[in-house]
């Protein structure tokens, strides 16, 4: 699957995997942009504008944006993280001009008053919503409390105080500011014609404006208070719990080893976590997670209990942590962990979408292209060399640990009502 890549003039970076044996396209323009790049004012308008995006440009309106898309059978969606926000499509690949014009011209909207006004009414009971699901709640608190001041620590969808304070103008000027063509990443997979695409892209996208964007606070992140922090909230039924700890950032080499003991110690099943809490009973659900950030990655170990067996679920994840931290994993677990990761690498990558997300997540993260066998024997190669390695870099027992639920107190730990 051969690679290609360009840059125009204004910044905007092409890049494309081709595909002639597959059967679709698929389409994505990636802005290096999310919740970590707003200011406390600004605190949820990326999210704001994703869906921003959908309400109609110079050329469409809503109504014709939508039915654009399903005019060709489009699989289309959008979504935004702390870092990035996405808008992509997977069509036939006679459909690949239509797709990139409705993707292109959706990047510029409109963003007329009334629109801002009616959808801001939209996210603030999307907040409301998110509030009444304690995972959710639980995460956002846990991510505060661990980054602190730091903007990783940043909600994507904001406030009901910043979402009802921000005024359409805040928008248009954060828009300006993060959606220059310099910030974006043009990315498609499948079956095309390269040279095609690159001028479907030129034509559309060549006279977006170009800024200084950059982003700030990407070194490391070690300053974690530790210790646990209890929330309480009576009327929730069940306990939630987070272990957030520091882990590489997503260009270091060390992520390999990351994702491999994270599968090992807490993937939804045949891992520690799942034979030690979740197989006997003891828990719903407990996995462990590696996130890629830019600059400062991050572990997040989760736990959903019955109340009661709070106390003695923590003991026994700290106890597996700490195991493993000191001994590490066991031949048998590593060998296990790399089967999972390559069988999952592999059947993502017979899909046009999973490979337009790979190689763009990368070159985001990285500016480097990695193909499916790259990607493949880097996995294959982790040694109980290299886990002892990252173990001893970003000790996985070393947490910040915040619980979410109807215990008032843990471990001697009051709780904070919220």
């Amino acid at each position: 699957m051969p690679f290609h890549s360009h840059r125009l003039p204004n910044g905007l970076q092409i890049i494309g995997e081709t595909s002639p044996s597959a059967r679709s396209v698929a389409v994505g323009f990636f802005v290096r942009t999310g919740a970590r790049d707003e200011t406390p004012a600004e605190a949820g308008v990326s999210h704001f504008l994703e869906h921003m995006m959908f309400k109609g440009t110079a050329r469409r309106t809503a109504e014709q944006v939508n039915l654009d898309f399903d005019r060709i059978g489009a699989n289309n969606n959008a979504s935004t993280s702390e870092e990035n926000t996405v808008y992509y499509a997977a069509v036939l690949p006679e459909y690949l001009p239509k797709v990139v014009d409705v993707l292109a011209d959706m990047l510029r909207p409109s963003l007329r008053q009334d629109d801002f006004d009616t959808e801001k009414k939209v996210i603030l009971e999307e907040i409301k919503l998110y509030d009444d699901q304690p995972d959710s709640v639980m995460s956002d608190h846990a991510r505060r409390i661990y980054y602190k001041s730091h903007p990783l620590g940043n909600s994507v969808l904001g406030t009901l105080e910043s979402v009802g304070a921000l005024t359409r103008d805040q928008m248009y000027a954060y828009f300006s500011r993060r959606y220059a063509a310099n910030n974006i990443v043009a990315s498609a997979a499948g079956n095309f014609d390269w040279d095609e695409f690159v001028k479907l892209i030129s034509d559309a996208c060549s006279t977006w404006n170009t800024d200084i964007v950059g982003r700030e606070n990407r070194t490391e992140w070690t300053d974690a208070p530790g210790g646990l922090h209890v929330l309480t909230r009576e009327k929730v039924q069940q306990e939630y719990a987070l272990f957030v700890g520091n882990g590489p950032p997503a260009d270091s080499k060390m992520r390999y080893a990351a994702d491999t003991v994270a599968l090992a110690v807490g993937d939804y099943s045949g891992s520690r976590l799942y034979w030690e809490l979740v197989d006997p009973g003891h828990a719903e659900s407990a996995d462990f997670g590696y996130a890629e950030n830019d600059g400062s990655g991050a572990i997040f170990v989760s736990l959903t209990c019955e109340p009661d067996n709070t106390t003695e679920n923590l003991a026994r994840i700290e106890k597996i942590l700490k195991d493993v931290q000191r001994d590490g994993i066991t031949d048998a677990e590593l060998q296990q962990a790399k089967n999972k990761i390559l069988s999952r690498v592999v059947r993502r990558s017979e899909r046009p979408m999973g490979r337009m997300m790979a190689i763009a997540s990368m070159w985001t993260y990285t500016g480097e292209y990695r193909d499916v066998d790259t990607e493949l024997a880097n996995f294959d190669a982790v040694t109980q060399k290299d886990i002892r390695a990252y173990l001893d870099a970003y000790p996985i027992d070393r947490n910040t640990v915040v619980a979410f639920g109807p215990m008032k107190e843990l471990n001697g730990t009051a709780g904070k009502a919220v």
